[in-house]
């Protein structure tokens, strides 16, 4: 029973967790009646519920058209894309020598489309076709933009309309919609003669691609109870009936079951009780009436304030049943305290899409961060060539792009996601002269954005606030007088580099550049106004009032060494921060670093700033997070049950994940820690533990919640399969699902984990 002690009877591996008695019709499932067109094309399916199947946008993408990519001036080659049945996926051919090889990608994956020229490739390599016959369609994670001409501009308004629909309708979509479609995707691609009848062969297929592993005797006795015309075939409503048992979600009927009682429906006051026993702030009777007409899909149910199975399904599978609490993703918090008051989402040599060595430099990069709500981007600047400054990570084989060009992204990408101000951290190497064409591109291109004099002139050293600087750019980086150091050579702007990297540039840099770098442009130091970069040599404060304008730079090394220095745990983490504002990541390696810094941004609307809890806004704070006192927060975890958990070898279809979950925690050293589930063998579509995890914590504010998935292996490191991080202070307690994210941060919908949270304070 999944109550009290949280305990179920135990399965063997090779029977997952699928009932063998048929489910009362779901409404995300064709009724077993249903025998409309679409139904004899499973992959139609997911277009029929999307409301697309007769959009004329959509049924020229089904049809295909051969549209050039672009990589370079010279490198257009012809390829044929055409949207895929289930709705969710683009294929496209291309063809190299001795053989054609086939990719998908998919809609869910795209982060923007953009007509004309609007990527740094078209800019460049794009002038021979004209803009109206041009579009890009950029991806979220680290995956190159598609830059693509079509043959007329009609076409290419067609793939700019149709895939904004497809992205609409997607993003409309339900979970249970979302598990539907993406199992009917699969369902298209194991018929492998498209005949739309599924043979034992091909349901055993089936099972694999969506990874689970089932006994053989097991799975054909399912087949068999689904073959209502004895011929060894499943068609039409047979095929339905096998995948409502394979979706079946037996803890969330128990759940249903314990509420409902007899009558197996939900009332309004049925629903209050669970919702209260959820620990849901506020909960009332109105609230659970307005859930059922929210959620309810049966019509004479939700006349009556009742709530059925499935509609108490959707309500837990939607965001508000989900781990994070919703009213966080929105702006929530006071936005009216000064800026050194809220942890600031910054990035670390934000013009690089690759390798800090070799990589390539582009103002794509700008464009990501700036969607992942990054505030604070880093701009290398150096001497270019036809007096023009350029950006790229210096004395390495990085390429370069012009200054004025990340300018431009900024003007035009930096408030799409978040309309708070935005900080230009620039580490100058340019002479005076290029400096001063840093300037005027500051000024010409960003124009009233930029901030180029103090917002209240009687108090210019007081720091404004993120409301009062909406829309505004800041920028950051030295102001006359200049300050140099002992023997007398001014400091880069990037304060406190690394030694060694301070020794090989200073090897490097020939006498004229050290020449040119001991001078400050009075038109540059003139646009510095809130953010004046000073060398820190301490982490003590500084004799003397307050100077919130001054802001100090330096390594993770020097931070280290200060954080000892300090008396203080060398194990804080500083992408998690706790005497800083700003934490430098690069945003374009994937990581636990980078999982972290969006798990502490993806509250407060994702806007890029966070407020600090109230003992680290004050001067004089008697906080030590090496002693942060007793604790003060239980944490408990019962890891229930996954759901539709991705493949990760998709080239071995044998290949089936032992998945374990395991839950981190993040904050002051103390609180520091993590603890797993044991794996589940051979079962990535509907794994079940039931294991109880528990974490006592000191500064429950500052915390971080980690949940991973990993593909358990015995002779070699686990696989990551996907994760999800949040604040403790937004994670909602009861029964809840985690929607997971890969590890360049795309959803993996319908990927989800389903556990019961408990947060208990002393």
């Amino acid at each position: 029973m999944l109550c009290g002690g949280w305990r179920r009877s135990r399965r063997s591996p090779e029977e997952p967790r699928v009932s063998a008695q048929v489910a009362a019709p779901l409404a995300f499932l064709p009724s077993p009646a249903s025998s409309d067109s679409s139904t004899k094309r499973p992959g139609l399916r997911a277009l029929k519920k999307m409301g697309l199947t007769e959009d004329e946008d959509v049924q020229a993408m089904l049809r295909g058209s051969k549209l050039l990519k672009i990589r370079s001036r010279t490198w257009h080659k012809e390829r044929l894309y055409r949207l895929q049945e289930d709705g969710l996926s683009v294929w496209f051919q291309r063809r190299i020598p001795r053989a054609a090889s086939q990719h998908i990608f998919f809609v869910q994956h795209i982060e923007a489309v953009r007509e004309g020229h609007q990527s740094e490739g078209l800019r460049r390599f794009g002038g021979a076709f004209a803009p109206a016959r041009c579009l890009t369609i950029a991806f979220k994670g680290r995956r190159k933009n598609l830059d693509l001409a079509a043959p007329t501009a009609e076409e290419a308004q067609r793939w700019v309309r149709g895939l904004a629909k497809l992205r609409a309708r997607l993003d409309a979509m339900s979970q249970r919609e979302r598990a539907h479609t993406w199992i009917h995707s699969y369902l298209h691609r194991a018929d492998s003669d498209q005949d739309s009848k599924m043979s034992f062969k091909e349901i055993k297929s089936l099972l694999r691609m969506v990874n689970v592993d089932m006994n053989d005797m097991y799975a054909y006795r399912l087949f068999k109870e689904c073959d209502h015309s004895n011929n060894e075939r499943l068609e039409g409503a047979e095929i339905e009936a096998f995948l409502r048992r394979l979706l079946k979600r037996p803890e969330l009927e128990e759940i249903f079951r314990r509420y409902s009682g007899e009558d197996r429906v939900l009332s309004a006051s049925e629903l209050l009780e669970f919702l209260e026993d959820q620990g849901e702030d506020g909960a009332t009777l109105a609230c659970a009436q307005k859930l059922i007409q929210t959620y309810e899909l049966n019509e004479t149910a939700k006349q009556h304030e009742l709530m059925t199975l499935d509609g108490f399904m959707m309500y837990l599978l939607s965001p508000e049943g989900a781990a994070l609490n919703v009213a966080h993703t929105c702006v929530f918090q006071d936005m009216g305290q000064p800026l050194a008051h809220y942890f600031i989402s910054s990035s670390h040599n934000t013009y690089l899409t690759d390798s800090q060595i070799g990589g390539t430099s582009s103002t794509e990069a700008y464009i990501r961060a700036f969607t992942q709500g990054c505030r604070c981007v880093e701009l290398d600047c150096w001497e270019g060539p036809g007096g023009e400054p350029v950006i790229y990570h210096g004395h390495t084989l990085t390429s370069k792009i012009l200054f004025r060009d990340v300018i431009q992204a900024v003007r035009d990408h930096a408030f799409t996601l978040s309309p708070y101000p935005v900080i230009l951290s620039l580490e100058n190497h340019c002479g005076l002269e290029q400096q001063i064409v840093m300037a005027r591109h500051l000024r010409n291109i960003l124009g009233d954005m930029l901030v180029t004099q103090a917002l209240d002139s009687q108090n210019p050293e007081e720091l404004p606030s993120p409301e009062q600087l909406k829309c505004r750019v800041l920028v950051k980086g030295k102001k006359l007088p200049a300050a140099r150091n002992e023997d007398g050579r001014i400091l880069s702007d990037r304060e406190d580099e690394d030694e060694d990297e301070e020794e090989a540039e200073e090897a490097l840099e020939t006498a004229e550049q050290r020449k040119r770098a001991k001078q400050i442009s009075p038109e540059l130091s003139a646009l510095v106004v809130y953010c004046c970069a000073t060398r820190l040599r301490t982490l003590e404060p500084s004799p003397g009032p307050p100077q919130p304008c001054k802001i100090g730079s330096l390594s993770e090394r020097k931070a280290r060494k200060f954080t000892r220095e300090a008396g203080r745990n060398q194990t804080i983490p500083l992408f998690n921060p706790v005497d800083y504002s700003t934490v430098a990541l690069n945003f374009q390696t994937p990581g636990y670093e980078m999982d972290l810094n969006t798990g502490r941004f993806l509250i407060n609307g994702q806007c890029g700033y966070v407020l600090k809890p109230a003992y680290l806004r004050q001067l004089n704070t008697t906080f030590d997070p090496e002693c942060p006192g007793p604790p003060r927060t239980t944490l408990t975890v019962q890891v229930l049950t996954a759901q539709q958990l991705p493949k990760l070898n998709v080239e071995k279809p044998n290949s089936i994940v032992d998945p374990l979950v395991r839950v981190e925690i993040y904050g002051v050293p103390e609180d520091c820690a993590h603890k797993e589930t044991d794996y589940v063998l051979n079962n990535g579509f509907n794994p079940c533990w039931e294991q109880t995890l528990q974490f006592q914590l000191r500064a429950p504010e500052l915390v971080l919640v980690r949940f991973v998935v990993e593909d358990y292996d015995t002779t070699s490191p686990n696989d990551f399969v996907g994760q999800f991080t949040l604040p403790l202070n937004s994670l909602k307690q009861g029964y809840r699902h985690i929607h997971l994210l890969s590890k360049d941060g795309a959803s993996l919908s319908p990927a989800t984990l389903f556990v019961h949270i408990r947060i208990e304070n002393s």
